[in-house]
């Protein structure tokens, strides 16, 4: 048994904690096999620049697991918040706007607690306004909230922000946004219109600035046909129907922009719409390079550094050979989707949600995002002397569920044991 990262042999301690505050996560969510490798990690590349996979070789398998991947720093700071309510509000109602986070073990765990959630993520009414009182609390989850909620809580005689989860990185996109608004640019948001992120980014924006919500490139360069005139602008209302600002002017909004993004999106995919819609102003208004932020605001700060680490990683790891890749994460996560796009370019890629989905070394149960249904494979590792499995997981996914992975893996090949070896080895 051997655990490798790049060409050095890895030992040290674990925490469990970011690079910039240590949080007070429940210990079901910690793995100290998990802890340590990643704290080793963080000791050996401090500026995080080697995305280099760690090797964990059991001989008949190996698992290349991902230089980053798991909770965040937004994760982190939104569970200790929901937790810590909880326990401090001991005979009060507690509801949550909607899922904390699109994890469904962190999501049951509040849900067993009694927390209750008012909406579905897709904003379905699940408890109706009417029932909350002012004594009520309400927890504001990750992805944020819009102002007319905010409104709504206020008129009813509940604080809105009192316990607000809402991820640092996502207020950072809407004070972005808030700031090129107020210098007369319209916000283009990259982002998946109905995802709670986007609506509330979306909220946020357009009461300062005309916003309109782009979810691919393909909608970039339809938007920019309307930049350069080339489509009737009475067609934009009908193509982009629920994704633009009420008044929002085609023929007026349109000719000084910039671009935000959901945050947990394709870092790259963000960056070439920005590249591309601002290549199209520049084109459109014949500006040179150092005139262009007359037309184009420069937004490329809004990208969240937890997606972009763990896509990067993903991509490092697929610098690697292997036979397959499995991703953890909940089944309605956004960054989860997208390394499981990622993976899916290069290999067999299966995405599951815990361990349990691992029924045999011959079947799994796995999801497709791209049809939004569970698909059931059987002969998914292949016979072989030693198999190679890539394993990475979303932002949302607790580290204590990989090793859950990691040991039921293992278990196909009567090797769970060696988990515990492993961590010793470490420590």
């Amino acid at each position: 048994m051997a655990l490798v990262t790049g060409n050095r042999y890895l030992c040290g301690t674990g925490s469990y904690r970011t690079n910039m505050k240590t949080f007070n996560v429940p210990i079901i969510y910690r793995s100290p096999l998990i802890s340590a490798i990643k704290q080793k990690r963080k000791v050996d590349d401090k500026m995080k620049k080697d995305f280099t996979p760690t090797a964990l070789d059991f001989g008949p398998v190996k698992i290349l697991l991902a230089r980053h991947f798991g909770f965040c720093y937004g994760v982190e700071n939104a569970i200790e918040i929901a937790f810590r309510t909880v326990d401090e509000n001991e005979g009060k109602r507690i509801f949550l706007l909607s899922e904390m986070i699109h994890n469904p073990q962190v999501n049951n765990d509040l849900l067993s607690r009694g927390v209750r959630f008012i909406m579905d993520t897709g904003g379905k009414q699940l408890i109706s306004w009417e029932e909350l009182t002012p004594d009520d609390i309400v927890i504001i989850p990750a992805f944020g909230t819009t102002l007319e909620i905010e409104a709504r809580l206020t008129s009813m005689g509940i604080t809105p922000l009192q316990y607000n989860t809402t991820c640092p990185f996502v207020e950072r996109v809407w004070n972005k946004a808030d700031q090129i608004g107020k210098k007369d640019y319209t916000v283009i948001i990259h982002g998946k219109p109905k995802h709670e992120e986007t609506r509330a980014t979306f909220s946020h924006s357009q009461s300062v600035t005309p916003t309109v919500v782009v979810k691919d490139i393909k909608e970039a360069e339809t938007l920019a046909a309307y930049i350069r005139g080339e489509l009737p602008a009475e067609s934009f209302y009908e193509n982009f129907k629920g994704q633009h600002s009420p008044g929002f002017d085609v023929t007026k909004d349109l000719q000084r922009v910039g671009v935000v993004n959901q945050t947990t999106m394709l870092a790259s995919e963000t960056q070439a719409i920005a590249d591309y819609i601002r290549s199209v102003m520049q084109q459109h208004y014949a500006l040179p390079d150092e005139q262009v932020q007359e037309r184009f605001a420069d937004t490329r700060d809004t990208l969240c550094y937890a997606t972009n680490d763990n896509q990067s990683a993903v991509t490092g790891m697929l610098a690697e050979e292997a036979d397959l890749a499995i991703v953890v994460g909940g089944y309605n996560s956004s960054n989860t989707s997208h390394l499981v796009e990622l993976c899916e370019e290069k290999l067999p890629t299966f995405f599951i949600s815990s361990e349990d989905k691992l029924v045999s070394r011959n079947e799994i149960s796995h999801w497709d995002f791209h049809h939004n249904q569970e698909l059931y494979s059987t002969g998914f590792v292949p016979e072989k002397e030693q198999v190679t499995i890539m394993l990475t997981s979303g932002a949302s996914c607790p580290d204590a569920i990989v090793e859950a992975v990691i040991r039921k893996l293992l278990s196909f090949w009567e090797l769970e044991d060696e988990v515990e070896k492993m961590s010793a080895s470490i420590n």
